[in-house]
Protein backbone atom coordinates (compact mmCIF):
# COMPACT_ATOMS: atom_id res chain seq x y z
CA UNK A 1 0.00 0.00 0.00
CA UNK A 2 3.15 2.41 0.78
CA UNK A 3 4.43 1.93 -2.76
CA UNK A 4 1.29 2.59 -4.24
CA UNK A 5 0.73 5.73 -2.47
CA UNK A 6 4.43 6.37 -2.90
CA UNK A 7 3.78 6.18 -6.66
CA UNK A 8 0.58 7.99 -6.84
CA UNK A 9 2.16 10.81 -5.18
CA UNK A 10 5.33 11.45 -7.50
CA UNK A 11 2.49 10.87 -10.79
CA UNK A 12 1.12 13.62 -8.66
CA UNK A 13 4.16 15.54 -8.56
CA UNK A 14 5.85 14.97 -12.14
CA UNK A 15 2.07 15.84 -13.50
CA UNK A 16 2.30 19.29 -11.66
CA UNK A 17 6.14 20.15 -12.77
CA UNK A 18 4.93 19.22 -16.30
CA UNK A 19 1.88 21.60 -16.70
CA UNK A 20 4.06 24.33 -14.29
CA UNK A 21 7.04 24.47 -17.41
CA UNK A 22 3.97 24.00 -20.19
CA UNK A 23 2.52 27.28 -18.78
CA UNK A 24 5.59 29.20 -18.28
CA UNK A 25 6.40 28.94 -21.86
CA UNK A 26 6.39 32.17 -23.68
CA UNK A 27 3.74 32.88 -26.87
CA UNK A 28 5.27 33.16 -29.78
CA UNK A 29 6.86 36.70 -31.13
CA UNK A 30 6.68 37.58 -26.82
CA UNK A 31 10.22 38.37 -26.40
CA UNK A 32 10.00 40.68 -29.48
CA UNK A 33 6.43 42.53 -28.53
CA UNK A 34 8.13 43.07 -24.79
CA UNK A 35 11.23 44.73 -26.59
CA UNK A 36 8.56 47.34 -27.98
CA UNK A 37 6.99 48.18 -24.86
CA UNK A 38 10.66 48.40 -22.88
CA UNK A 39 11.85 51.05 -25.81
CA UNK A 40 8.61 53.14 -25.35
CA UNK A 41 9.30 53.16 -21.65
CA UNK A 42 12.97 55.18 -22.47
CA UNK A 43 11.60 57.05 -25.40
CA UNK A 44 8.27 58.19 -25.75
CA UNK A 45 7.02 57.32 -29.09
CA UNK A 46 5.64 60.69 -31.22
CA UNK A 47 1.87 60.73 -30.94
CA UNK A 48 -0.63 60.28 -33.50
CA UNK A 49 2.22 59.26 -35.78
CA UNK A 50 2.61 57.00 -38.66
CA UNK A 51 2.77 53.26 -37.68
CA UNK A 52 4.31 50.43 -39.67
CA UNK A 53 3.34 47.20 -38.63
CA UNK A 54 4.24 43.83 -39.87
CA UNK A 55 6.80 41.51 -40.61
CA UNK A 56 10.28 41.35 -41.42
CA UNK A 57 10.35 43.45 -44.26
CA UNK A 58 9.15 46.41 -42.07
CA UNK A 59 11.45 45.16 -39.79
CA UNK A 60 14.79 44.89 -41.17
CA UNK A 61 13.87 48.42 -42.33
CA UNK A 62 15.56 50.11 -39.40
CA UNK A 63 16.44 53.23 -40.71
CA UNK A 64 12.74 53.57 -42.03
CA UNK A 65 12.72 57.35 -40.60
CA UNK A 66 15.59 58.56 -43.23
CA UNK A 67 13.05 57.18 -46.00
CA UNK A 68 10.74 59.56 -44.84
CA UNK A 69 12.45 62.70 -43.51
CA UNK A 70 8.89 65.02 -42.15
CA UNK A 71 6.66 62.00 -41.29
CA UNK A 72 6.91 60.85 -38.08
CA UNK A 73 6.90 56.94 -38.37
CA UNK A 74 7.07 54.38 -35.40
CA UNK A 75 8.44 50.74 -36.78
CA UNK A 76 6.85 47.57 -34.91
CA UNK A 77 7.16 45.47 -37.60
CA UNK A 78 8.33 41.64 -36.07
CA UNK A 79 9.94 39.29 -38.08
CA UNK A 80 8.56 35.79 -39.03
CA UNK A 81 4.97 37.68 -38.26
CA UNK A 82 1.78 36.67 -39.76
CA UNK A 83 -1.71 38.52 -39.81
CA UNK A 84 -2.49 36.59 -36.70
CA UNK A 85 0.12 37.31 -34.92
CA UNK A 86 -0.44 40.92 -35.72
CA UNK A 87 -3.91 40.79 -34.82
CA UNK A 88 -2.88 39.03 -31.30
CA UNK A 89 -0.36 41.85 -30.36
CA UNK A 90 -2.78 44.22 -31.53
CA UNK A 91 -3.26 45.96 -27.73
CA UNK A 92 -0.03 45.96 -27.46
CA UNK A 93 1.80 47.49 -31.03
CA UNK A 94 -1.04 49.16 -32.47
CA UNK A 95 -3.82 50.65 -30.39
CA UNK A 96 -1.54 52.18 -27.56
CA UNK A 97 0.24 54.84 -29.97
CA UNK A 98 -3.26 56.16 -31.43
CA UNK A 99 -1.89 56.28 -34.59
CA UNK A 100 -3.23 58.43 -37.61
CA UNK A 101 -2.18 56.20 -39.91
CA UNK A 102 -0.94 52.44 -39.87
CA UNK A 103 0.86 51.17 -42.76
CA UNK A 104 0.96 47.30 -43.12
CA UNK A 105 2.93 44.81 -44.49
CA UNK A 106 2.51 41.03 -43.46
CA UNK A 107 0.97 38.05 -45.62
CA UNK A 108 4.25 37.19 -46.86
CA UNK A 109 4.47 34.38 -43.95
CA UNK A 110 1.21 33.21 -44.07
CA UNK A 111 1.75 32.44 -47.48
CA UNK A 112 5.01 30.26 -46.85
CA UNK A 113 3.38 28.78 -43.47
CA UNK A 114 1.57 26.00 -45.06
CA UNK A 115 0.31 24.64 -48.28
CA UNK A 116 -3.35 24.98 -47.07
CA UNK A 117 -3.29 28.78 -46.98
CA UNK A 118 -4.76 30.60 -50.01
CA UNK A 119 -5.44 33.71 -51.36
CA UNK A 120 -8.88 33.37 -49.27
CA UNK A 121 -7.07 32.66 -46.04
CA UNK A 122 -4.71 35.48 -46.61
CA UNK A 123 -7.82 37.87 -47.51
CA UNK A 124 -10.03 36.65 -44.36
CA UNK A 125 -7.22 37.20 -42.15
CA UNK A 126 -6.65 40.68 -43.48
CA UNK A 127 -10.27 41.40 -43.42
CA UNK A 128 -10.23 40.77 -39.56
CA UNK A 129 -6.81 42.79 -38.79
CA UNK A 130 -8.69 45.40 -40.68
CA UNK A 131 -12.41 45.05 -38.74
CA UNK A 132 -9.98 45.41 -35.58
CA UNK A 133 -8.03 48.49 -36.42
CA UNK A 134 -11.37 50.40 -38.13
CA UNK A 135 -13.52 49.41 -34.64
CA UNK A 136 -10.93 51.06 -32.40
CA UNK A 137 -9.41 53.80 -34.54
CA UNK A 138 -12.28 54.81 -36.55
CA UNK A 139 -10.52 57.92 -38.11
CA UNK A 140 -7.63 55.74 -38.75
CA UNK A 141 -6.09 55.64 -42.32
CA UNK A 142 -5.07 52.08 -43.39
CA UNK A 143 -2.48 51.41 -45.32
CA UNK A 144 -1.69 47.63 -47.40
CA UNK A 145 1.57 47.10 -48.71
CA UNK A 146 1.00 44.42 -51.60
CA UNK A 147 3.19 40.88 -50.58
CA UNK A 148 6.07 41.20 -52.50
CA UNK A 149 7.83 38.78 -54.93
CA UNK A 150 11.49 37.03 -53.73
CA UNK A 151 13.20 34.76 -55.51
CA UNK A 152 13.05 32.31 -52.31
CA UNK A 153 9.47 32.23 -52.61
CA UNK A 154 8.64 32.06 -56.41
CA UNK A 155 6.65 29.69 -55.91
CA UNK A 156 4.10 30.88 -53.96
CA UNK A 157 3.96 33.97 -56.07
CA UNK A 158 0.44 32.80 -57.51
CA UNK A 159 -1.09 32.78 -54.19
CA UNK A 160 0.40 35.48 -53.47
CA UNK A 161 -0.78 37.65 -56.56
CA UNK A 162 -4.41 37.10 -56.36
CA UNK A 163 -3.96 38.01 -52.49
CA UNK A 164 -3.10 40.89 -53.80
CA UNK A 165 -5.49 41.44 -55.73
CA UNK A 166 -8.21 40.49 -53.17
CA UNK A 167 -7.20 42.73 -50.59
CA UNK A 168 -7.28 45.56 -53.37
CA UNK A 169 -10.91 44.74 -53.74
CA UNK A 170 -11.37 44.99 -50.59
CA UNK A 171 -10.20 47.86 -50.04
CA UNK A 172 -11.32 49.85 -52.96
CA UNK A 173 -14.57 51.06 -51.63
CA UNK A 174 -13.53 51.46 -47.83
CA UNK A 175 -13.18 55.29 -46.62
CA UNK A 176 -9.50 56.25 -45.46
CA UNK A 177 -7.82 53.51 -46.81
CA UNK A 178 -5.02 52.82 -49.61
CA UNK A 179 -3.35 49.76 -51.50
CA UNK A 180 0.45 50.17 -52.22
CA UNK A 181 1.28 48.07 -54.95
CA UNK A 182 5.24 47.05 -54.53
CA UNK A 183 4.67 43.71 -56.31
CA UNK A 184 4.40 44.49 -60.38
CA UNK A 185 7.09 47.09 -59.41
CA UNK A 186 10.01 44.70 -58.04
CA UNK A 187 9.21 41.93 -61.39
CA UNK A 188 11.59 41.86 -64.39
CA UNK A 189 10.11 41.99 -67.87
CA UNK A 190 9.62 38.89 -68.05
CA UNK A 191 7.82 37.95 -64.52
CA UNK A 192 10.25 36.89 -62.26
CA UNK A 193 11.70 38.70 -59.23
CA UNK A 194 14.48 41.39 -59.81
CA UNK A 195 16.87 39.47 -58.73
CA UNK A 196 19.53 42.39 -57.41
CA UNK A 197 17.28 44.02 -55.24
CA UNK A 198 17.39 41.44 -52.70
CA UNK A 199 20.12 40.22 -50.08
CA UNK A 200 21.96 36.78 -50.09
CA UNK A 201 18.96 34.76 -48.66
CA UNK A 202 17.00 35.78 -51.65
CA UNK A 203 13.83 36.91 -49.53
CA UNK A 204 14.93 40.38 -48.07
CA UNK A 205 15.52 43.47 -49.47
CA UNK A 206 18.35 45.65 -49.83
CA UNK A 207 18.88 49.50 -50.30
CA UNK A 208 17.61 49.20 -54.08
CA UNK A 209 14.69 46.94 -52.66
CA UNK A 210 13.53 49.94 -50.13
CA UNK A 211 14.01 52.44 -52.77
CA UNK A 212 11.75 50.77 -54.64
CA UNK A 213 9.21 50.63 -51.60
CA UNK A 214 10.15 54.65 -50.83
CA UNK A 215 8.92 55.71 -53.63
CA UNK A 216 5.35 53.84 -53.84
CA UNK A 217 4.95 54.19 -50.07
CA UNK A 218 5.48 57.77 -49.96
CA UNK A 219 2.45 59.43 -52.22
CA UNK A 220 -0.05 57.65 -49.42
CA UNK A 221 1.32 58.96 -46.55
CA UNK A 222 -0.34 61.21 -44.56
CA UNK A 223 0.94 64.79 -43.43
Amino acid sequence: MRIVTRSFFLFCLLGVIAFSASSQQKPAFWDDIQAFIHQDSLTQPPPHAILFIGSSSFTKWSNVQDYFSGYPIINRGFGGSSLPDVIRYADKIIFPYAPRQVVIYCGDNDAASSSSITSDSILYRFEKLFTLIRGRLPRTKITYVSIKPSPSRARLMPVMSFANWKIRRFLKDKPRTSFVDVYHLMLQDNGSPKPDIFTSDSLHMNLKGYDIWQKAIRPHLLR
